[in-house]
């Protein structure tokens, strides 16, 4: 590749923010920049200079500056974002007590690595994981349950050749063992697994890709432990298309697990079964415990055994939200534990997830501290006597919950506030269990976010009518927050709105600085849950069923107007963004409606017939059920309308994408550049569905920002960015 030399593009300075990424490889004009990796192309071209419509002009009785909104500068930089990027994959307890957790480090190219808490406090964490490895699973495309603690082990799946391995934390000194074959390559991939100590062998869900990518066949499998050699896993359970969340009890009698087939995702209908465990450890007999009447309309997940031997799950029969529910065993019964209008499950899109846990008080008595959902807001509680079922809230700062661990006498939460990043909390409740009296957070994707409190912008839960009448939907609001700027006099901010992924997903209003980037550099922010999104109940869940590219556009523009009708934000500079499904709303929003005048996608789907054929077999139906037939795909896809597409769009895309394939976002981008409109595209080598490498998470944030200024934004920014170039706009 070329290095281009001279400068291409001199800005004034002030601030600029992106955050979509789309490329395309051409043959010409790809110029490597020094400051980008050498695996991120993208199209380039020179173009002169060019001034601010507005500069600043400093106040000196308020020590604010006044500038337009979009050139704030901002000490939350996307260098800052990019580094703060890290993910929590999981967290677990060894034998001694200590946690062990599992962070994605965008700064090592997205390495999964776990990390064991020291034993003195005022030391330093200790990465488990030697750095020639990565603990990742690939099993259905987004992974997730790629580690398991037991005592002083832990079995993980390593990311490149997506084996199971066993490692000491007593001895990190030993490499990892491996426990599954080398098939020559990641061919086979394991997750959400479960030692079984009395037949002294690993039982995990397993995807075999061997015969075929697209139709691999999934079962839970046991692996053995015994043996110095390494022996073909053994198929415990198969036949149906999926499975998740296999179970032990205490004495490994009894084993649970979930289990759903196409045209199903697990949310829409999945079975709960348990299997007995016969002397030589296969499984000699099984009952369908949940989902098994055709005339119930349920999705049973998180199946868990009790201390006493009693299987509890999650699922949202008769009220249509997932409450915790009992099975009784001895009249194959389910009866609820307490019900609730509100989510105490998430959507089953990865493995390894854990709502609530078992604890036991002073007394001996055995309770569930649980997490919960209501209204864009997580809760914890803890349900005592567990044949009474009161649910008592326990004060914590976290409004966002995910997983709940069980430790040495505290819990271990993974959460996070408006103020809070992503963190592990370690929580001690008093000896009734009845309250908190120790909260103490312990880790944090940003450690440094307090430095940047007065650039924090809080949200504000919005709830808007959408198109249908009687019918409203939700977003988080951010209104441009900067402690040093002030706007002109009359100025309303542009807005970025955002369309989250899955769609069948939620967003959640927590400090999330790469939504910080732009409301402290003048942006307002909008994250959007339109109708179809989960939090809400099965009810509201379903509205996007045969309505994706409907539903989900018309909520995303109504939200839009509704800001734009209160006065919060220019209705002449409304951009739209998204990645994955989100990046589909984004480009359906630009070609079905005239609402937005520019907007990006990562890794969208624009073509939705090509994603039925192409995609891989976990959502192999799902767009059947959002969209319908061949007629409703083709209406629908933006790729046929590209004559309808009439404002500027930026493509971010990952060339190892299996889920959205990258020819989407190239036929995108071919013919949206023939129309005319001015339009740009990145493609990342080594990037799959999501940007995990710190250098791609940067570019694609400072490039989408850049881009709305450039176009529609009537400022310059303050940071100092080099932009590529738009075709159709860049001479």
């Amino acid at each position: 590749m070329a290095t281009l030399a001279t400068a291409v593009l001199t800005l004034t300075r002030f601030p600029l923010s992106s955050k979509s990424l789309f490329t395309h490889t051409l043959t010409l004009n790809h110029l490597l920049l020094p400051s980008l990796s050498p695996k991120t192309f993208y199209l380039y071209r020179r173009r002169p200079s060019f001034s601010c419509k507005g500069m600043a002009t400093s106040t000196a009785a308020s020590d604010t500056v006044t500038s337009p909104y979009g050139s704030w500068k901002s000490p939350i930089t996307a260098d800052i974002v990019s580094g703060a990027s890290k993910r929590l994959g999981g967290t677990a307890v060894d034998g001694h007590g200590r946690l062990i957790w599992l962070e994605s480090r965008p700064s090592e190219g997205g390495r999964g690595v776990l990390v064991l808490e020291p034993e003195n406090s005022g030391s330093d964490p200790v990465d488990v994981t030697p750095k020639e490895f990565g603990v990742r699973s690939l099993a259905q495309e987004y992974g997730g349950g790629a580690f398991t603690v037991s005592g002083d082990f832990v079995f993980f799946v390593n990311y490149k050749d997506q084996r199971l391995y066993k490692q000491s934390l007593g001895s990190l000194d030993v490499p990892p063992a491996p426990l599954t074959p080398d098939y020559g390559g990641s061919l086979v991939s394991y997750a959400d697994g479960i030692l079984d100590s009395r037949f002294n062998r690993f039982i995990s869900v397993r995807e075999d890709r061997r015969e075929s990518s697209l139709n691999p066949p999934t079962t839970i499998v046991s692996i053995a432990l015994g043996s110095t050699d390494v022996q073909e896993p053994q198929v415990l359970v198969g036949g149906s298309d999926f499975y998740a969340f296999p179970r032990l009890d205490s004495k490994s009698e009894r084993i649970a697990w979930i289990q759903w087939s196409h045209p199903n995702m697990p949310w829409d209908r999945s079975e709960l079964w348990v299997g007995y465990i016969s002397e030589n450890g296969e499984i000699h007999k099984r009952i369908c415990v949940a989902g098994g009447d055709p005339s119930l309309v349920e999705s049973p997940t998180e199946p868990k055994w009790s201390p006493d031997g009693e299987l509890f799950f999650i699922t949202d029969r008769k009220n249509a939200f997932w409450n915790i529910h009992r099975w009784i065993e001895s009249e194959n019964k389910v009866e609820p534990v307490y019900t609730l209008d509100a989510e105490f499950a998430r959507p089953l899109w990865i493995f390894g997830m854990n709502s609530y846990v078992f604890v036991q008080s002073h007394k001996q008595s055995s309770s569930i501290v649980c997490s919960y959902r209501r209204q864009g807001k997580s809760y914890l509680g803890i349900i005592h006597d567990l044949q009474s079922s009161t649910l008592t809230p326990l004060d914590i700062p976290f409004t966002d919950l995910d997983n709940i661990t069980s430790g040495k006498e505290c819990l271990y939460l993974e959460g996070a506030s408006a103020v809070h990043p992503s963190s592990i909390a370690k929580v001690t409740l008093d000896d009734d269990k009845s309250e908190v009296v120790n909260f103490n957070i312990i880790w944090s994707s940003s450690p440094d976010s307090l430095k940047y409190s007065s650039y924090i912008s809080k949200p504000e839960l919005i709830e808007f009518p959408t198109e249908v009448p009687g019918q409203n939907a939700y977003a988080y609001f951010y209104p441009p927050t900067n402690p040093i700027y002030q706007a002109n006099q009359g100025e309303k901010p542009p807005l970025l709105l955002k369309s989250h992924g899955g769609p069948t997903a939620e967003t959640h209003g927590i400090l999330n600085l790469s939504i910080q980037y732009w409301t402290s550099r003048g942006w307002a922010f909008a994250d959007v849950n339109y109708g179809g999104s989960t939090g809400y109940g099965r009810e509201y869940r379903e509205r996007l069923l045969g309505q994706w590219g409907i539903v989900d556009v018309n909520d995303c523009c109504s939200c839009a107007k509704y800001l734009v009708a209160s006065g919060k934000v220019d209705g002449e500079r409304l951009c739209i963004t998204g990645g994955s499904a989100g990046g589909y709303t984004t480009l359906a929003s630009l070609a079905f409606r005239d609402t937005f005048k520019a907007g990006a996608s990562l890794y969208g789907v624009g073509d939705l017939t090509l994603l039925s054929a192409e995609t891989h077999k976990f959502e192999s139906h799902y767009i059947d059920k959002l969209v319908g037939g061949e007629k409703e795909l083709i209406e629908r896809s933006p790729i046929n309308h590209v004559d309808k597409f009439s404002c500027p769009i930026i493509l971010f895309q990952g060339l190892e994408d299996k889920v959205v394939p990258p020819d989407q976002a190239r036929k995108i981008y071919q013919a949206v550049k023939e129309k005319g409109v001015p339009v740009a595209l990145v493609l990342y080598e080594g990037e799959q569905h999501g940007f995990r490498k710190a250098e791609n998470i940067k570019f694609t944030l400072e490039q989408q920002m850049v881009f709305f200024a450039r176009l529609i934004g009537h400022f310059n920014v303050a940071d100092d960015i080099t932009p590529i170039k738009i075709d159709n706009f860049d001479n």
